[in-house]
């Protein structure tokens, strides 16, 4: 079960983290508005979080190694820590202008992420530089395209 739950939260939180992010920055650039950013936030934490929950529950099935309780297991704990986490990015929207915002929940989600493939290197006994690097370019190119696609939104 503890394998299965790791799965589940890991999973959750990196997706919370890159896809919201994503989809902050994204909207931020194409529409500018504080209402807008919030409603795709709550989107994400809500179909985002089950979408990545059921794909994470046919994923454990797929592979036919564990339980029915280890499979719900990755599963309520894939919603759960997308959900919660992607609701986290609304306390700076509510709280900030929406750039100081953007630029709170960017350093915010950057940092849970470096943290995340800190522990995750040394588990593996692998370079924290490297998968930290990894993990973090990838976040980064998703944050860019995002944005540039808002910009050419914001065009038409």
């Amino acid at each position: 079960m503890k394998d299965s739950l790791r799965t589940g939260v890991v999973f959750g939180l990196t997706s919370a983290i890159i896809t919201t992010l994503g989809l902050m920055v994204g909207l931020h650039s194409g529409t500018h508005s504080r209402i807008v950013v919030i409603g795709g936030i709550l989107t994400i934490a809500i179909a985002d979080a089950f979408s990545d929950a059921l794909g994470i529950h046919i994923s454990e099935e797929a592979k036919g190694a564990g339980t029915a309780k280890q499979v719900w297991g990755a599963t309520i704990a894939t919603f759960l820590t997308k959900f919660i986490f992607a609701m986290t990015f609304v306390v700076p929207v509510l709280i900030f202008s929406l750039s100081t915002a953007i630029i709170v929940s960017l350093v915010w989600g950057l940092s849970i992420l470096t943290i995340l493939s800190y522990i995750i290197a040394k588990a593996q006994g692998e370079p924290a530089w490297k998968i930290v690097g990894e993990h973090l370019l990838i976040a980064i190119i998703v944050i860019v395209i995002t944005q540039r696609v808002g910009e050419w939104i914001a065009t038409l």
